[in-house]
């Protein structure tokens, strides 16, 4: 039992130090710069068809670029 208190009290203060590291640089948390993104991988999944909620966002995209480019203004 004294073991996983020292291993708790150890990781709490961690967290502690990381909280005031954060709260003093003052600077937004970001992301990282890729994912799966930079891999060159469009989706998560390996499926070869899209899930239908994937091609219903693919099919709207679509309609709405064909509509920018028939517009004449």
């Amino acid at each position: 039992m004294g073991t996983f208190l020292a291993a708790f009290v150890v990781l709490l203060l961690f967290f502690v130090l990381m909280s005031v590291g954060y709260i003093v640089k003052q600077k937004a948390v970001a992301g990282s710069c890729g994912g799966l993104g930079a891999l060159g991988i469009d989706k998560a999944c390996d499926c070869d068809d899209p899930c239908d909620k994937r091609k219903a966002k693919m099919a709207e995209e679509e309609r709405s670029n064909k509509f920018n480019q028939d517009r004449i203004i």
